[in-house]
């Protein structure tokens, strides 16, 4: 199998050949057919996440070990089954749920195993899909697709299921009040369409760049505002019929924490996504003055990608733009990502 892999945090991919696995137990092997490049393999293939402050959390304290194969967002087709494994089909497409955990903890066990502290992510503590085969440790974790084409299913594993969880956290805001979804790559741009097929009341993107607040307008956001304004906490305010009672960061900055934060209304609430990174002082009397509620997402449940594949086929959400690209252009994809030049999602193909 061939494979392009961290070698050394920071340093290009390294395009590796070694035999292909062969399953054991309950272990499925797929062959890839779609892997998306998502934001958080840039941090990963930097090797840390920004604290602020000068602190960094390394991948090596969160269990990655060199040489490691990026991609977490995987469609592939079922070449070979463990002696164990049921329930699936050699030669059917699969999307691959990655967020394993370790499925004995209290979390796992309630359903919630992208919170398990003894974690096995595919694409960070296990090979994931910048390769032409990955395994798969149980076929609980593949989900049928249909017939959806593996370019559009595949980034459903992270930018959509990430979308998904966290606008749920809104509740019934998200038919009374419009959304302010800070944030229109690629997570943005599914969370607008997913907030639709919710029949959430309108969605207000806020991006710097003006080609994805264009993207936001066409995939239906009600309006695009540019986060540097000086006037754009107004804006977003106006937009959103005078008060703001919930926002939706998908960044992560410093910038953007403060922006979304002093968006809200009292009793709003602020859900953090992003990863981008820093840190922000916050005067704490404001916290129980305002009512506010700050909180954070991180991926989502096998369960609530289940619920997202089927609102996809019930509501027929509209694919966000896509670009295919050979597994051989890895490299270029992630540093094409990490300048922001790719707006949507671009896609491995082996």
């Amino acid at each position: 199998m061939i494979s392009y892999d961290i070698t050394e945090f920071g340093a290009p991919l390294t395009r590796r050949e070694r035999p292909t696995p062969v399953p054991e137990g309950t272990e499925v092997v797929l062959k890839v057919r779609a892997a998306g490049v998502c934001h958080s393999d840039v941090h990963i293939h930097e090797g840390f996440f920004d604290l602020g402050g000068g602190q960094k959390i390394s991948m090596a304290s969160r269990g990655m070990k060199l040489p490691h194969t990026l991609g977490h967002e995987t469609v592939g087709e079922v070449a070979a089954l463990g002696p164990d494994a049921r329930g699936v089909e050699r030669g059917a497409r699969y999307l691959i749920y990655p967020w394993i955990g370790c499925g004995g903890c209290g979390v796992c066990r309630d359903g919630q195993e992208q919170l398990c502290m003894a974690p096995r992510f595919i694409g960070v503590q296990r090979a994931g899909g910048y390769a032409d085969h990955i395994v798969v440790p149980h076929p609980r974790y593949l989900l049928d697709i249909g017939a959806m084409p593996a370019a559009i299913a595949a980034p459903y594993a992270c930018s959509g299921l990430t979308s998904y969880s966290a606008l749920k956290k809104l509740g019934a805001m998200l038919e009374r009040e419009a959304t302010v979804i800070i944030g229109a790559g690629g997570l943005g741009l599914q969370a607008i369409g997913i907030l639709k097929a919710l029949k959430g009341k309108a969605a207000i993107a806020v991006d710097i760049d003006p080609a994805k607040r264009a993207a936001a307008l066409e995939t239906a956001a009600a309006a695009a505002i540019d986060g540097a304004a000086p006037d754009a906490i107004a804006q977003i305010k106006a937009a959103a019929g005078g008060q703001v009672w919930s926002v939706i960061d998908l960044v992560g900055s410093p910038q953007t924490a403060q922006l979304g934060i002093d968006c809200l209304a009292k009793g709003g609430r602020y859900v953090i996504v992003g990863l981008f990174g820093g840190a922000i002082s916050l005067p704490l009397p404001i916290l129980p003055q305002r009512a506010l509620t700050i909180q954070g997402s991180y991926t989502g449940s096998l369960g609530e990608l289940k619920e997202l594949l089927e609102l996809v086929r019930r509501a027929h959400i509209a694919p966000i733009p896509t670009a295919e690209v050979p597994l051989a252009e890895a490299n270029a994809t992630l540093e094409r990502l990490r300048a922001g030049k790719i707006v949507g999602r671009a896609v491995l193909t082996a």
